[in-house]
């Protein structure tokens, strides 16, 4: 099996190169699921009301997607995934102090010691302007009050915490001058630095042979 997460800032294409993966080679994939916080709309309005809620949501639903997609899928095939479980206490140590932080911190800890490694994060860097751009661009209704110091803030936080990363094998693409959803050559580049940092020739759904 192989378990490819790809990981970056909001904004960055981590979920679009998901989706272009899984369709190329037809494996399944994971999506994180933040249209399903109740909590996340309200917490970009007023991020010191509503981080505790919105960070505990997350860490819940992503834990409930770790037993019922990760691990069933990665019996018999591969999987790619757009997060890393350990986003998680990221955005919490962003956005949490105190006993807050500390509650939480019980929590995670439980929880992130039945989670699955993968077998290489994909992380995806740009420029705080370029970020900007593509959240203009795509125009969710939940980000629109998003603020650009708050996504500079992410992308330093990224930054540090992947400087560090020895957890897995990491792949790190600058993704400023790449456009893998229109571009072909673009797509095959990125297409072809994944798999030979994950060390296959190909992905596969489960029961089918390995190209």
């Amino acid at each position: 099996m192989t378990y490819i997460v790809i990981e970056g800032v909001i904004g960055v294409g981590k979920t679009a190169l998901t989706r272009m993966l899984g369709e190329q080679f037809s494996v399944p994939t994971l999506f994180e699921q933040f249209e399903e916080n109740p909590f996340l709309g309200k917490f970009y309005a007023d991020r010191e009301q509503y981080a505790f809620q919105t960070e505990v949501f997350f860490l819940l639903n992503r834990y409930r997607q770790q037993e019922s997609v990760v691990k069933p899928a990665l019996t018999g095939g591969d999987l790619v995934g757009d997060y890393l479980f350990a986003k998680t206490r990221l955005f919490a140590g962003l956005n949490l102090r105190g006993p807050e932080l500390g509650l939480f911190d019980e929590i995670y800890d439980a929880l992130a010691r039945q989670v699955p490694a993968p077998n290489l994060v994909v992380y995806l860097t740009a420029t705080v302007d370029t970020l900007m751009s593509r959240i203009y661009q795509r125009d969710r209704s939940i980000e629109r009050a998003m603020q650009r110091s708050y996504i500079a803030d992410l992308a330093r936080l990224y930054d540090s915490f992947f400087d560090g990363y020895k957890d897995t094998p990491l792949l790190t693409i600058d993704t400023d001058s790449l456009d893998f959803m229109r571009s072909a050559a673009s797509r095959q580049q990125v297409v072809s630095a994944i798999l030979q940092a994950a060390g296959v020739d190909s992905l596969r759904s489960e029961g089918k042979d390995r190209s």
